[in-house]
Order: C-alpha cells, then structure tokens, then sequence
C-alpha cells in the first residue's frame, strides 16, 4: 500500500485552492438519478469515494464521463435498481442510493454497507422513513430489499439527526405523492446543498439548514448543471495544519459561514483568522493555548470530522484541554498513534484529556480511517524529524492528493508507492 513520508518541523506558507465538497457531492450525484437526462456537475473532487461512486452508477446502466473537476451522469438509460455489493462494503455512503432508486424504480435491493471503521452507523432510520413513505422492506442473508408501488408523503420524525437518512428521505420524497414533514433533520451545509440541487431539477423541498424540512412532492424532474460547495473539512484541515506547523496560508473558495464553530475554537487557542467573501486567512505563528472543552456534536456544533484533526493541535498548546466525543464511539483510535509521537492524552471513555508537549516526534504510524490520517498527517508536518503514515487509502477517500496539497504550502511530504513484484515465473 502507499504510504506518506514527512520530513516535518515546517511552517505551512502560501495560498491553496479548496476542493468541492465530498460528503455534498456524494448524495448529489445519488440524486442525479432522479432526472432522465443528463446532469452535469462542477467542482466535483477526485476522490476515492467519488470514483466508487461512478463505478455504482455506471453499473446500475448510467453513462458518466469526468473532465477534470466536471462529472456527468446520465441516467436516461440506467437499468438495474440492484447496488453490487462488492462495490457498496466499499463506502458507505452508497447507502444515499436507496432513496433515488427506491422512488426512480419502485424498488432497491442494496447491501449493508462498509465505510471507515469509527463506530456503529445503524441505517435503521434510513429504512424507516423509507417505510413511512410507503416502502416495504425485507431483509436476508446481509441484503436489503425495498419495493413500493407509490411513495406517499408523510410527516417523519428522526430519533438523532442523522445526516444520511435526511438525505435518503428528502431524495425519495420528492417524487411522492403529497407532502412530507421531515422533524429533527440534519442541519448541515450538505443538506442544504443536496436541497439546491433537488429544487435545480424542479423539486419544491424548503426549510434545509434548519430541524425541519418540507418536501412537496412533484410528478417529474429535469436535468440541470450545478456546483458542489466547497469542503469544511478539507478546509478545516488546512487551518488546523497551518496553526499547528505556526504557519500563515490563505484559503480561497471556502465559506466561512459553515466553519464557525471550528474559527471560534481556534480563536480561543490563540490563533488569528479573518475572512472575507471566499477567502480565509489563518496566522498561527504563535504556540497555541489549551481549549478547556470542545464537545462534538451534529451541525451547527463542533464537527465529529475535524475532532482528530484539532486533537494533534490541542497536543502542542499550553496547557491542558478536554474533547467529549458525542457522535462516534470508535473516533479516537489516533490516540495510540499520536502518543507514538511523543503527545500527552489519556482517554476515559468518550473523553480525552490532552496535556500539551512543547514538540512532537516523528514515527511509523497508521492511519486507521479517513479523518484520523489526516490527523497523523498533520502531526507529522508538525513534528521534528521524519514521519511515515501508512494505510493512506483511508484518507485517499476525502482529500484530493492531500500531501500534493500541503507540498503546495511548503511542506515536505512524498507518497511512497511500492513496485509491484513480477508474477513468478
């Protein structure tokens, strides 16, 4: 497998480019299904997940083409509601497919699906509101059926805001018949993105970004072009790096808005940012202070996505700062690795206590899911001496060439690929 070889001690400088959202354009590219035509996308990134994700629809009969950051699906001619489960334990988000599926054909058969190992993500209330709608589901040997001869709409309450099942309902609602009241929604930035979208191709959904969404079914809906926004997390990323390396960079295509809680976070460990228009500066040249508590918790709060992240910046600030881990039981499995490194935390169930070193050292680590690589990874840029993060496909799946993206700010960091041995003979 490829691997991350940091020389680390570097402060970030300089002006990146942030890509478009993964976890908005995932369940966009779900719903382009909805529309017999061809879609087309922009600022779509190269991600693992993305590539997966073409691969399901082009084996479902869509055809889709990519010209750098721009993606089109058509899926006029998409024959097969039935997901292949090789493809789906990939990732997990193939689970946005039931909702468009389930309201394009009146029937899916899906698997259970794989995805970063942080924790229990039952799809119960996926398969709930989807019952609610109408649907009939069975369940056998690890596959999901679903059938309904008409979806009709309803008014559904979520038990946890989950942000998956507020986009597999809100997909499969707007070709039911009549109305659907969705309370405790998701309120995430994705949310209202995939909204954008859905009403881009004639649906009539209001009140996204807020614990109710309304979705008034329609008969019909059309192809469109439209851009994914940009991603917090990738940005949220790189301003933890640059703070953490106490360097300066400046972010371009972002939108701070959906970044307040992590810039509040930042500025009370000491940390300059200002932002305007798409633009977000960031000066850390200065060691961080200790956050007292940082609790993660669904939109608007802090995110369960950028916890790992801010952890490796926590391990180099003065003082002693504590992080609750709400969302996902299994999101602190960088702890041991950080450690590794010379950090200073201690976990007691879902609680960390991060006591502040002056440095971290570099070591042969493993990144176990996607957001805790690029937690290890900033570690390393912070570090002294050479760090080598190994099991890098996790964070292929949300960062676009991550070291590509830090090398552009100076950083030292090279992907390692093995040669492939020769067949023998």
């Amino acid at each position: 497998m490829d691997k991350l070889v940091i020389e680390g001690g570097k402060p970030l400088s300089g002006t990146i480019r942030i890509h478009g959202a993964k976890n908005a354009a995932l369940p966009i590219m779900a719903a382009s299904l909805l529309a017999d035509g061809a879609v087309r996308l922009r600022n779509v990134p190269r991600l693992l997940d993305i590539e997966v994700m073409l691969g399901i629809l082009s084996r479902l009969g869509c055809h889709v083409a990519r010209n750098g950051e721009e993606v089109i699906i058509n899926s006029s001619i998409a024959n097969s509601a039935h997901v292949p489960e090789d493809l789906m334990r990939q990732m997990r988000s193939s689970i946005f497919l039931m909702g468009p599926l389930l309201a394009k054909f009146g029937e899916v058969s899906v698997y259970q699906p794989g995805g970063c190992a942080i924790g229990e993500r039952k799809i119960d209330m996926h398969l709930s509101g989807l019952e609610a709608l109408g649907a009939v589901i069975e369940e056998s040997g690890g596959q999901i059926r679903c059938a309904a001869a008409k979806l009709t709409g309803t008014e559904i309450h979520l038990d946890f805001p989950s942000v998956g099942a507020t986009e597999n309902i809100m997909m499969a609602a707007v070709l039911a018949e009549g109305t659907t009241v969705l309370t405790n929604a998701a309120r995430e930035p994705e949310i209202q993105d995939l909204q954008n979208f859905l009403n881009q191709m004639g649906a009539s959904v209001t009140g996204a970004g807020t614990d109710t969404i309304t979705i008034q079914g329609v008969k019909k809906l059309y192809p469109c072009e439209y851009e994914i926004i940009p991603d917090r997390i990738v940005a949220g990323t790189a301003l933890i790096a640059a703070a953490a390396t106490r360097g300066s960079i400046t972010l371009s295509n972002t939108n701070s808005a959906h970044l307040v809680s992590l810039v509040h976070v930042l500025r009370r460990a000491g940390i300059q940012i200002r932002a305007h228009d798409d633009i977000i500066i960031v000066n850390g040249l200065t060691r961080p202070k200790a956050v007292d508590r940082i609790v993660t918790s669904p939109y608007p709060a802090f995110p369960t996505d950028l916890q790992s992240q801010v952890m490796v910046l926590l391990s180099l600030a003065d003082g002693t700062s504590i992080i609750k881990e709400t969302v996902f039981e299994g999101r602190f499995k960088h702890v041991d690795e950080l450690v590794r490194m010379g950090a200073d935390i201690t976990v007691d169930l879902h609680t960390a206590i991060i006591r502040g070193v002056p440095r971290l050292y570099g070591a042969v680590v493993e990144a176990t899911d996607l957001r805790a690589g690029a937690a290890l990874v900033i570690a390393g840029l912070a570090a002294h001496g050479k760090t080598t993060v190994e099991h890098i496909h996790h964070i292929d799946r949300g960062y676009d060439r991550i070291e590509e993206m830090f090398r552009s700010l100076g950083a030292s960091v090279y992907r390692e690929t093995p040669l492939k041995q020769p067949d023998p003979a």
